[in-house]
């Protein structure tokens, strides 16, 4: 994927088959659990992003905010 496309061996006329315009997002889970352990022969052709756990008073205050920021854009009732 991260060349350009994939090889095709069951077409001998155009084995490789360009691929374009394409986006692979995919997610994972650390392992343990019935996770497996990815090796980085696979990591070594993705971008990896890792977030760590907020505590409850974090997600209390920034879903909060956006509820209460919404809310009010949306001139609901109060008792809302």
């Amino acid at each position: 994927m991260d060349q350009g496309g994939w090889y095709d061996t069951k077409d001998k006329f155009k084995p490789f088959k360009k691929i374009v315009d394409t986006v692979l997002v995919s997610a994972m889970g650390p392992p343990g659990g019935g996770r497996t352990f990815v090796t980085t022969r696979i990591l070594r052709h993705l971008s990896l992003i890792s977030l760590a756990d907020f505590d409850d008073d974090s997600l209390t205050r920034i879903f909060g905010t956006i509820l209460d920021w919404y809310f009010k854009k949306g001139n609901f009732n109060p008792d809302v």
